[in-house]
């Protein structure tokens, strides 16, 4: 049987799946961590998925990898790394990208020109960051790569041409997903001068091997990685509950939203993947559970004794400020306050409400730019506990579907990586068992009580 790999080097570790390239059944997974922060020097990543493939890709015939998004790694004329990669949950660089879009077009210039209005996290923020904060270091570059085409490159040994993929690529403002291009006259306003950008593979091609002879496909980002292992079609909305939440979207058309609340990336099949992130999901749960001295089990059994709504009690669940709405400084609030509602199973189904609601709100933000949801997949760690799974069906308007849990980037770019190995139009239809199908109850209440709260505290 042909067997594919594929790669997950996220923020925190990297993760190695290798699976059936013709079922997508698993046949082996590792994983490796890597280093805390918000820089890293690139050859981190390098020695951490060396370690995690020790000994995993034997008879592996392609391979692909997915890796955190916005990412800046800087390369000289050598190719050698010219300082440690910023990652996109550095926050230095959020001047710089307010300064960008006032001086270029405004959020509706932007908007229009790579589908995004640019924050702190994109990659054409940190190099103006570079450019303006440390010149010496600006001036030996030459070329800029994303963590996953850096981590590509490497594993072709280094070419001349590096690649990157559409979906990446779309999340650096300088890369229109309309026009299918890279638009230098921003990335010059940004760094100054040009730099050298690698070429945009087609989604499904061989752009090169490893010294083993596995062909590599070109990888992706990992929001990308994820709708494309989770088997995300269009009428799809995908909301991850990891430590941050997302809501993304597959469509057929491209997205330009103004207000920033939705990035309008492209996705790694030729399609496009408008995004909605929040910084609030599963730790505000966690939270909860210390709060009221209990572990995530206990939090879960007095959810699902609480009724719907909580009797009234809402949470405001913006406890490291919040990315959408854009409440940088906010803080959580409780609002609600009864005897009734005073009690610890009233308070861990109110966290839950509170993350759902703040998700169901980033669903709506996706609908407002043309995106026609028909079920929502409920991915992450958090969505296989059954209190969320159930206020869930309280909270959406939409079927609820929940996958067997799984490494879905990883997984994504392993298919992706089985596409380039056996062709055809689409990725290959793996199949996965287990999924968990829940009907939509949804109670009015519960987001009216959360957007009332959310304009008395902040007004929005």
């Amino acid at each position: 049987m042909p067997l594919v790999a594929g790669v997950d080097s996220s923020t925190q570790s990297v993760k190695v799946v290798v699976r059936n390239a013709e079922t997508g059944a698993l046949v082996r997974e590792s994983r490796a961590t890597h280093p805390d922060g918000t820089e890293v020097h690139p050859d981190r990543w390098w020695t951490a998925l060396s370690e995690a493939s020790q000994d995993m890709l034997d008879g592996v015939q392609a391979m692909g990898v997915a890796a955190q998004q916005h990412g800046m790694v800087t390369l000289d004329d050598s190719g050698d790394v010219v300082r440690p990669a910023l990652l996109w949950n550095d926050t230095r660089s959020a001047q710089d990208a307010a300064d960008l879009v006032a001086e270029w077009g405004g959020p509706q210039g932007w908007a229009d020109a790579v589908g995004s209005v640019p924050v702190a996290s994109f990659t054409i923020s940190k190099v103006r960051w570079l450019a303006r904060n440390e010149p010496e270091h600006a001036a030996r570059v030459a070329r800029v790569l994303l963590p996953h085409d850096w981590l590509t490159w490497r594993l072709a040994g280094r070419p001349e041409v590096a690649t990157t993929d559409r979906g990446d690529v779309s999340g650096t403002g300088y890369w229109s997903p309309s026009a299918g291009d890279y638009r230098r006259d921003l990335l010059e306003l940004a760094f100054g001068r040009a730099y050298d950008v690698p070429r945009v593979a087609a989604p499904h091609e061989i752009v090169g091997e490893t010294s083993e002879g596995i062909a590599l496909s070109p990888g992706t980002g990992d929001n990308m990685g994820a709708a494309l292992g989770v088997g995300a079609l269009p009428g799809d909305v995908v909301v991850s509950l990891g430590t941050s939440g997302t809501a993304f979207a597959v469509s057929d058309a491209p997205t330009a939203d103004p207000s920033g609340q939705v990035a309008g990336f492209a996705d790694a099949t030729g399609r496009f993947l408008p995004l909605v992130c929040t910084l609030n999901a599963a730790r505000v749960v966690t939270a909860a559970a210390s709060m009221i001295g209990t572990d995530l089990d206990g939090v879960t059994r007095m959810a699902l004794s609480a009724p719907p709504g909580s009797a009234g009690l809402v949470l405001l669940p913006y406890l490291d400020g919040e990315r959408t709405p854009n409440l940088p400084d906010a803080t959580g609030s409780l609002l609600g306050l009864t005897r009734d509602a005073m009690t610890p199973a009233h308070l861990a189904r109110a966290s839950i409400e509170g993350m759902l609601c703040g998700l169901a709100d980033a669903v709506d933000a996706l609908r407002a730019q043309g995106v026609v949801p028909a079920r929502i997949l409920l991915v992450g760690g958090a969505a296989a506990n059954a209190a969320v799974q159930e206020v869930a069906t309280t909270v959406f308007d939409l079927p609820i579907v929940v996958p067997p849990p799984g490494e879905y980037v990883a997984d994504g770019a392993a298919r992706q990586a089985a596409w380039a190995l056996l062709g055809g139009a689409e990725p290959p239809p793996w199949v996965r068992a287990g999924e968990v199908v829940r009907d939509p109850a949804p109670v009015r209440a519960i987001r009216e009580a959360y957007a009332a709260a959310r304009r008395t505290v902040h007004g929005t």
